[in-house]
């Protein structure tokens, strides 16, 4: 893609990457629908942690593109997807950078989940 120009434009604002040593897992309700040992948790100013999973961290769920799509200055475009469950979908319960800036190219294709904002959603660091 390109430089970021959040990171030029707000050099103290921080979007640090670290990989996370230990499991990390992502429960709605009691069942497991996504865990991988190899995440990347990005700490951002004035942002609650995210963790990015490789796609095969999905369990049996299923993502579904939703409509929904928006911008980071520092990351770059978010596509948005539903999260279908056996009984229900969560809309725009997780996104994907697919193109991100290059100072976040270790994002690329990775899965976010909004734990935030949907309470059923939570994530957990074994």
């Amino acid at each position: 893609m390109s430089k970021s120009p959040g990171h030029q434009q707000h050099p103290d604002h921080k979007v640090e990457e670290q990989r996370v040593a230990q499991r990390v897992t992502v429960r709605v309700g009691e069942q497991e629908v996504a865990g991988s040992d190899d995440v990347i948790a990005v700490h951002e100013t004035d942002c609650p942690t995210r963790y990015y999973f490789p796609r095969t961290a999905l369990k049996s769920q299923r993502i579904q593109p939703s409509a929904t799509t928006s911008h980071c200055p520092f990351k770059g475009s978010a596509s948005y997807y539903d999260l279908m469950l056996e009984d229900r979908s969560l809309h725009d319960a997780v996104w994907s950078y697919e193109d991100p800036y290059d100072e976040h190219r270790a994002l690329q294709g990775r899965l976010a989940f909004y734990d935030d904002k949907l309470p059923e959603i939570k994530v957990a660091v074994d």
